[in-house]
């Protein structure tokens, strides 16, 4: 269940547009995980990674990074991490729509507040059981979905942990793994080179023993 969105731009952290309630089920005030969120708007960089989940509690933060804004929503630990980004796409590309060409322009907190409506709408249509259902197509479209960091909330915060490290994290396991991949390579050159060298080394000293022995 998608709990709370965000969006905020990312030069200055700025909010840019919000939708939060209370926990139907629960009655959890969200006003503690809004400003979570702030604070985590607020560690972003240009370095920092474009999809990244953060674990706080019994919920989960998921974000995307598009054209210099943050989209962000709070999520339950059981809700899908494929559904939550394809959600986070469709929220940024009615919003991007919309908003893109006055995003540069706007100083205050919270200006497209309005667009809390569609969000609403959004909302309901993953939550309903029937409608994450429908859109269970989209799932099957982000299996190639790469890179997306999971961090516990209390290294983001308490530690300060900048979100820019998981970045460099993840561009360390790729590089490895190039690595691994070009000397797999470079052994395997060097295995079938070894074989063909050694049936040639058979063929020419066969070649030898028939010049001198037999002929």
């Amino acid at each position: 269940m998608v709990l709370m969105t965000m969006i905020a731009r990312v030069a200055d952290g700025l909010p840019l547009s919000a939708s939060m309630q209370e926990h139907e089920q629960s009655g959890t005030s969200l006003l503690e995980y809004q400003n979570q969120a702030k604070m985590i708007f607020r560690k972003l960089k240009k370095e920092s990674p474009d999809r990244c989940s953060i674990q706080t509690g019994k919920y989960m933060f998921h974000y995307m990074i598009q054209t210099g804004i943050c989209y962000l929503i709070l999520c339950e630990q059981s809700f899908s991490k494929h559904m939550a980004f394809a959600y986070l796409q469709e929220l940024h590309q009615e919003f991007y729509s919309q908003y893109g060409k006055k995003i540069s322009t706007v100083s205050r907190p919270y200006p497209f507040i309005e667009f809390d409506t569609f969000m609403q709408k959004l909302k309901r249509t993953y939550n309903d059981k029937r409608g994450s259902s429908s859109l269970s197509n989209i799932n099957s479209e982000l299996q190639g979905v790469q890179r997306i960091m999971v961090q516990n909330i209390d290294d983001v915060m308490q530690r300060g942990v900048a979100l820019s490290e998981l970045d460099n994290k993840a561009q360390n396991l790729s590089t490895l793994s190039q690595k691994y991949s070009h000397d797999a390579k470079y052994l395997n050159l060097r295995s079938r080179n070894a074989k063909i060298a050694a049936v040639v080394t058979v063929i020419v000293l066969f070649l030898i023993f028939l010049r001198y022995w037999v002929f």
